[in-house]
């Protein structure tokens, strides 16, 4: 909300926010025309002084007026308290001419063990150790920050926060690693494990009938969201007796704790988006890590069509290929003004025990299969001028740029360097000391996504940049691209570093140094802003994430799975309700020659 007018007042200083109506005009008030007076007594009731206004205000059809005040106390022009209040005023009823009573009370707390949104229980049988800080102290919106204080010390905390039951809401939680999914549900145990968003719809009265304007009835939206304290990252969860849980991790075994007050932050309002954006917004300026999309630079790929040449080629891309694919989309009249190349760039290789190991059964299913790790900063021999090997990248970009008049060439690349991280020994990647780790996958993770007992990163391990060297290995990449005329890249695999920090300060810390990392490359090396966030879908990556503005908003497109598609466009669209708050949702690549592809166009286009 805007904050929509400033009254001085003897006793008191208060800001009126409303996103959604406008105070009537007054005849003959001395402040402006649109705002009434207000004082505060010790009572803890506002008591309002209603100054003549136009007969359209008593018009019985208009509804009630929610809005925040925000009362500044003052004493001989000393603040002595500053507090938020939810207000709800003005009834429908002809407004009489003498002053008028109106309670106030928080839009958000915690009584008699229940969590309450607006006299609505959301929450009931709230555990003594769970404790609420008011969230008024670090942001205009109302609400408040929830945690909890343990017995013991330990790098894994799960707590109840009560009994969740009869009320609608919609949860984004990481069904892989790497992606999140949405779940629709009623109760507590609906709530999958790895829960990063949840938005909860209540009113008084059934879920479905239409409250014909009235505010008692009226649809309220709470928003959970699940934090970064300290080194320990939030998620919530559900159980079989339909508590909501809050589950907290730090990645490390070392990396202790039992008391917790910022790990949940809980608001609410009646417009579920304003309500989403505010609620991300108070959370910024408490954790201070991270900035809203509005705030970001967009790159320039977002208004124009391009192609992206892993659908079309996977690891087998060469600089031929890409080259046919500009020319057909041109012959075609849908000339590409981007090319993203993916996968399949790169001087990669498999450990040295691995090279000449008979492909099996098991490797056929993606058990065993050697993980290739990166070997040069360079491109590889497909990417090499034929007749001139000392011509790199830098020749299909030329020919992008000149002769398909492209005006950005973006590549691929993992933050980790490939998928099996950068291959320690070899001689010209020694001076970034990769050292090889092996991933410790969090329980909720594995639980939704079994593969990760037996995936071969896991089996075989990742060759993890030293992150004290990882800017020097991001600069040193991003600065050989930018001479051979690319913009941009698409970073991927960014959730794999939260299974990588256990004696490195733990999952926050390593993801926080290596998105620093990746944010000063990228500013030094693609003034555009060039970066695409791909498989990252971590809120320790979204909570630290400064720069980058566009994120891959769901898992892939699967051109030969017929029953993806709805589930892509539903995970696209439901996830963009969250993930849009940081940066611009990219929807993925599709096929148009597809038996789904003008469902695929028309859902982007919408």
């Amino acid at each position: 909300s805007s904050p929509m007018s400033l009254l001085n007042h003897s006793r008191s200083t208060i800001i009126i926010n409303n996103s959604h109506h406008s105070l009537p005009a007054s005849s003959s008030s001395s402040s402006s025309s649109s705002s009434s007076s207000f004082w505060i007594q010790s009572t803890g009731k506002i008591k309002h002084k209603t100054p003549r206004i136009s007969s359209s205000f008593s018009n019985p059809k208009l509804p009630t007026l929610p809005f925040i005040l925000h009362c500044n106390l003052r004493s001989s022009g000393k603040l002595l308290h500053s507090r938020h209040f939810s207000v709800e005023a003005f009834q429908r009823s002809e407004v009489q001419e003498k002053p008028k009573e109106m309670t106030v009370t928080p839009a958000v707390w915690i009584a008699d063990q229940k969590v309450i949104v607006k006299d609505r229980t959301i929450l009931t049988g709230v555990p003594d150790n769970v404790i609420s800080t008011s969230g008024s102290s670090s942001s205009p919106v109302e609400g408040i920050f929830l945690g909890a204080e343990f017995d013991e010390d330990r790098s894994r905390q799960v707590v109840s926060l009560g009994t969740l039951r009869d009320v609608r809401f919609m949860a984004c939680f990481r069904f892989k690693l790497w992606w999140m999914a949405q779940k629709m549900g009623d109760k507590g145990r609906d709530i999958p494990l790895e829960t990063q968003f949840l938005l909860v719809e209540t009113k008084d009265g059934s879920h479905i009938e239409s409250d014909d304007g009235d505010e008692a009835n009226q649809l309220t939206y709470a928003v959970f969201l699940p934090l970064i304290e300290g080194p320990f990252r939030a998620c919530l969860q559900g159980n079989n007796q339909d508590e909501l849980e809050l589950c907290l991790e730090s990645g490390c075994d070392d990396i202790k704790g039992k008391s917790f007050s910022h790990s949940l932050f809980v608001s609410a309002g009646t417009d579920p988006y304003s309500t989403i954006f505010e609620a991300i917004r108070a959370v910024k300026m408490h954790l201070k890590t991270f900035r809203q999309r509005h705030e970001k630079k967009l790159p320039g790929i977002v208004d124009y069509f391009g192609w992206c040449t892993w659908d079309a080629f996977y690891q087998e891309v060469t600089q031929e290929g890409v080259e046919a694919g500009l020319a057909s989309l041109t012959a075609g009249g849908t000339p590409p003004r981007f090319v993203i190349i993916d996968d399949g760039w790169q001087s990669v290789g498999v450990d040295p025990e691995k090279e000449n190991t008979q492909k099996t059964e098991d490797q056929e299913e993606n058990t065993n299969k050697p993980v290739p790790r990166l070997t040069g900063i360079k491109e590889n021999e497909k990417f090499q001028k034929e007749d001139d090997p000392s011509v790199g990248i830098s020749n299909i970009v030329s020919i992008a740029k000149e002769k398909y008049r492209l005006k950005y060439v973006y590549v691929w690349h993992a933050i980790t360097g490939y998928w099996g991280g950068v291959r320690p020994g070899v001689k010209e990647m020694e001076e970034y000391e990769s050292l090889m780790k092996y991933p410790n996958v969090s329980k909720g993770v594995v639980e939704n996504e079994p593969v990760w007992k037996s995936d071969p990163m896991k089996v075989q391990g990742l060759g993890l940049v030293n992150p004290k060297n990882v800017y020097k290995f991001f600069n040193d990449l991003h600065s050989y691209l930018a001479s051979q005329g690319v913009d941009g890249v698409k970073v991927d695999v960014q959730c794999i570093l939260e299974t990588l920090g256990g004696g490195l300060g733990g999952r926050v810390e390593i993801t926080r140094q290596y998105h620093q990392a990746l944010d000063a490359s990228v500013a030094q090396n693609f003034p555009d802003n060039g970066c695409i966030a791909c498989m990252s879908h971590n809120t320790d990556a979204l909570y630290c994430s400064k720069q980058t503005a566009i994120v891959r908003a769901s898992d892939d497109f699967y051109p030969r799975d017929p029953i993806s598609h709805t589930i892509h466009i539903a995970a696209v669209a439901y996830n963009s309700v969250f993930l849009g708050e940081f940066m611009q949702p990219d929807w993925d690549m599709f096929h148009s020659d597809h038996p789904a592809g003008e469902y695929h166009g028309s859902a982007r286009a919408i």
